[in-house]
């Protein structure tokens, strides 16, 4: 419940007061006597779901030109009259729980911090996440999300656009532009500095650190978090919960690919940077997607029905533009998805090719230790456009056990002719012997 507060302007005090009484309202009247503009300043509880109903009454009557409102929480209300209210405005859906436009709009922008605040919050929840990754530490990952400052601007662009609010909506994706790039530059130079001054090992393998890998080569199930982020942020700003948590949300789906961009400009790695790069986009927009068809499925609209038309148009065309940037970029992680796949599968028919060999009878002199593949990365073109990037294997490692010095050259090049056959293509295959002794005790 919320306790409005509401200053009456000069001769509109008995329409104020009638509306009230009209809508079965209780209130209380004090008098202005500073000798300005206005005569009295009216306090009256309100369910909710009555707010937004009966500020846009008031508004209608010109109130907001001339007066000022202020909505505040309420713990306790003792009124038959208020629980008569509550009844009346009482629904079975999330309109229950929502809170009013006016509110939306004001939590909305206070949740967007000052500009030098923002850009040092967003450098250094992009310096923790780059430490984080290097580090492999889903712990210091987690930490960078906390403190960014990421979810203000996402959840105002999608406030804006339903609310018809267009400084509110460019402003928001301004921000969310900038704080991206912002993120991804700073990544990239605290990433080089380590690198320069060898605080990072120089021959470190990026792609086998679990928390870098899974950036560079994104998969399309990433997109589900940034869009549950996005009706999560949405859900919660419009029901008063604290958006704290979901806010973590939100930055993990932009932080750590911004952060890993950013390592991938830093060590010169092309295909990496465009993974990354484009996994930072196609959240940032899922998540703004997301976000106003949320806002608008819940039933947020500007106050006066034209106003509510040019919104939905708006909304329309804001929510496709965002749609076809999502599918555009869906389909380069869906060709990622589809080329991890493929390796897995070729991986496991590898292995499986290499164990049958060495189950024939002319091979029980040998065993199978290890066997491991390395993987490299190019980019695949549609009509001069990057839809996707492949990952292929280029390199097979086998590990044998031999006892009894036998031929150990022939059994080579059968395994580099079938593991190729296998894959149907060129890899570089290597075969390492190491010598077994078997003894039986006891």
């Amino acid at each position: 419940m919320r306790l409005v507060q509401v200053t009456i302007p000069a001769g509109k005090r008995e329409t104020v007061l009638g509306t009230l009484d009209d809508e079965g309202i209780d209130y209380v009247v004090t008098d202005e006597t500073s000798g300005r503009e206005y005569t009295g300043v009216v306090y009256f509880p309100l369910p909710d779901n009555a707010v937004e109903p009966i500020l846009d009454e008031l508004q209608e009557l010109g109130l907001e030109e001339q007066s000022y409102t202020v909505v505040v929480d309420a713990q306790t209300v003792v009124s038959r009259q208020f629980d008569e209210l509550e009844e009346r405005y009482s629904t079975d859906d999330t309109d229950e729980e929502r809170i009013s436009r006016q509110e939306l709009h004001t939590e909305a922008e206070n949740m967007t911090p000052t500009f030098p605040v923002y850009v040092a919050m967003t450098l250094i929840s992009a310096i923790v996440a780059t430490a984080g990754l290097l580090l492999d530490s889903p712990a210091v990952v987690v930490g960078s999300m906390v403190i960014a400052p990421l979810i203000g601007p996402a959840l105002a662009a999608s406030v804006g656009t339903v609310t018809d609010d267009d400084e509110m909506f460019w402003g928001g994706l301004k921000y969310q532009a900038f704080g991206l790039g912002l993120a991804i530059a700073g990544a990239a130079v605290f990433a080089w500095l380590l690198k320069t001054a060898n605080i990072v090992p120089p021959g470190i393998e990026l792609s086998s650190i679990g928390e870098i890998s899974e950036r560079f080569t994104p998969d399309l199930l990433l997109l589900a978090v940034a869009l549950g982020a996005g009706v999560a942020g949405v859900l919660a700003l419009s029901t008063g919960i604290s958006v704290a948590l979901v806010g973590v949300m939100i930055a993990a789906a932009l932080i750590p690919p911004a952060a890993a961009a950013g390592i991938a400009i830093a060590w010169g790695l092309v295909m990496e940077t465009v993974g990354a790069t484009v996994l930072v986009l196609v959240n940032a927009v899922s998540v703004n997607l997301a976000g106003v068809a949320t806002l608008w499925y819940t039933g947020y609209r500007p106050r006066n029905w034209f106003e509510t038309d040019d919104a939905h148009r708006k909304m329309l065309r804001n929510v496709a533009a965002f749609a076809a940037v999502v599918l555009v970029l869906s389909v380069f992680l869906g060709g990622v998805t589809y080329s991890t796949y493929q390796t897995s599968v070729a991986q496991q028919e590898i292995r499986n090719s290499a164990q049958e060999t060495l189950e024939e009878a002319q091979y029980e002199q040998f065993t199978l230790l290890e066997l491991q593949s390395s993987t490299g990365q190019g980019v695949t073109y549609d009509q001069g456009s990057i839809v996707g990037i492949n990952q292929g294997i280029t390199q097979v490692t086998v590990t044998v056990g031999y006892e009894n010095d036998p031929d150990r050259a022939a059994l080579a090049d059968v395994l580099a002719q079938r593991i190729n056959e296998t894959v149907q293509q060129d890899v570089t295959v290597e075969v390492r012997f190491i010598e077994v002794e078997r003894r039986q005790v006891g």
